[in-house]
């Protein structure tokens, strides 16, 4: 089978047989996995940015109960993320450690658990969708829309999550392209998807030519089966790809029968745990942010959502930075090379605060543009122009705790960054916002989310500087094979 990326897999290989490294193939090597990985991160973020601007055509309210409910999915968006990254950390520090046998086991066990996982979310995300806009605060006439969109979204979590697993799986062996050109094309499939069923049925007129578009006229719930039917496409191919195509990983190569192995497991949750206790505090300072913002109106709560989507579109390259960060430092520590992986570390994290930094200053400029595509309406524009250019001077920062945290999930170490995450949000972010929010409303929640963010680059910089991340796994040694059964 040819390989996918021969450059990238000739320089990965490098890392897993020992080989001195250059700092120019270094910096070549982060750059080709950064590149598609940024590009799968945008796609996944540019879907989100569809969905509501497409939504934003129907009306504010429409919008603001898409945006009430955003939160708690990037919620449960997180927690599948988590349980993916628990095995696929694994899976880096085998294939580092020349052990694919390994690997393999371990990626049939992580079919099982995470798809157990996610459908145990999917059964509480549906039980509590027809409570949750009334517990966000979220105004009468918006809570029905709210309800049925996270309905849809909860009900297709398995599929999220399978391809949350099987993207991290092919990043974490090296092959960041397959990811990123199904994010693409994701991407597309939501806006033809969303196009059918979000608008009804109605006359256009091209170059004098008069013709009916079809439509199902859904509105907000056209929107989440449009995302749905886009990801499963996308996880089935994805899938497909793992588990027949991948040179390190595929089925054809696998050589053990399937068994569960508790140790798999409990290194998975050793993991993972840690991050989706870090996600739920993230996105429960999220809600709360959201039941502060709610009593300020309904183009508060749709102007905040735009905002956070749209700065998704600068952020999200940090994320496919800090997801390269996690492949070179897992694959490096499972090969036992110590300042390689600190290198490697040091080089992601400049990297990312540099790309994030010039994106700010885009983002300052063209705020007006960026909002104006989301919705018609003026007040909701003025509030999030404002919010975005609040929000362009924590990027460099916010760069530095995002790509720090990738750092240290490669190298398995998860639970310091995650009490690192809840000081900073809950006793910054959160007692700033509630300060500052009765005299200066939206602006105080979003100056507050400035300086946490910040704070927040500062302390991962620091304890990225001090280096106790790396005792998890010692160069000394490489990682024990998994004996053979």
């Amino acid at each position: 089978m040819k390989r996918n990326l021969p450059e990238t897999d000739m320089l990965l290989d490098l890392i897993r047989d020992g080989r001195p490294m250059t700092l120019r193939q270094q910096l070549r090597l982060t750059i080709e996995l950064s590149v598609p990985a940024i590009i799968a991160q945008l796609s996944s973020i540019i879907m989100q940015y569809i969905d509501a601007a497409m939504v934003g055509r129907v009306g504010a309210k429409a919008s603001a109960s898409i945006g009430l409910v955003s939160t708690t999915t990037w919620l449960f968006w997180g927690l599948c993320t988590a349980a993916a990254t628990g095995f696929s950390v694994q899976v880096a520090h085998r294939i580092g450690a020349g052990d694919l046998k390994g690997a393999r086991m371990i990626l049939q066990q992580s079919l099982a658990g995470t798809l157990v996982f996610s459908l145990l979310l999917a059964i509480l995300g549906a039980g509590i969708s027809s409570s949750l806009p009334a517990w966000l605060g979220g105004d009468v006439s918006i809570r029905r829309d709210a309800s049925v969109y996270f309905f849809i979204f909860s009900i297709f979590l398995p599929v999220l999550q399978m391809i949350f697993l099987a993207g991290g799986m092919l990043r974490c062996s090296g092959n960041m392209r397959i990811p990123s050109l199904l994010g693409v094309i994701m991407c597309v499939l939501d806006v033809v998807f969303n196009f059918f069923l979000i608008f009804p049925t109605r006359g256009c007129s091209v170059a004098g030519i008069q013709f009916t578009l079809p439509g199902a006229g859904l509105g907000v719930s056209g929107a989440a089966l449009g995302t749905a039917a886009a990801e499963t496409v996308v996880a089935g191919v994805l899938l497909w790809y793992l588990l027949t195509r991948s040179e390190k990983l595929s089925y054809r190569s696998w050589e053990i029968r399937f068994r569960l192995k508790a140790d798999t497991f409990r290194k998975a949750f050793r993991i993972g745990f840690p991050m989706g206790i870090e996600h739920i505090v993230i996105c429960g300072a999220q809600i709360l942010t959201t039941v502060i913002v709610a009593p300020l109106g309904v183009f508060a709560i749709a102007a905040n959502s735009f905002a956070i989507t749209a700065e998704s579109l600068c952020y999200m390259p940090g994320y496919g930075i800090a997801d390269a960060a996690t492949t070179l430092v897992g694959q490096s520590i499972g090969a036992g090379r110590k300042k390689l992986t600190r290198s490697f570390a040091h080089i992601t994290v400049l990297m990312g605060m540099a790309i994030m930094g010039t994106m700010g200053i885009l983002m300052y400029l063209f705020a007006p543009q960026i909002i104006g595509l989301m919705t018609p309406v003026e007040e909701i524009r003025r509030l999030g122009v404002m919010a975005l250019r609040i929000e362009a001077f924590a990027e460099p920062m916010f760069a530095a705790s995002i790509v720090a945290y990738g750092v240290f999930v490669g190298a398995a170490d998860t639970l310091i960054p995650c009490l690192m995450n809840f000081f900073s949000i809950w006793a910054v972010r959160l007692t700033l916002a509630a300060w500052l929010a009765p005299t200066l409303g939206l602006q105080g929640v979003w100056i507050a989310m400035c300086v946490e963010l910040c704070f927040r680059g500062f302390i991962f910089l620091v304890r990225l500087k001090r280096g106790r991340w790396l005792k998890h796994y010692p160069d000394s040694s490489r990682i024990p094979a998994i004996p053979n059964d």
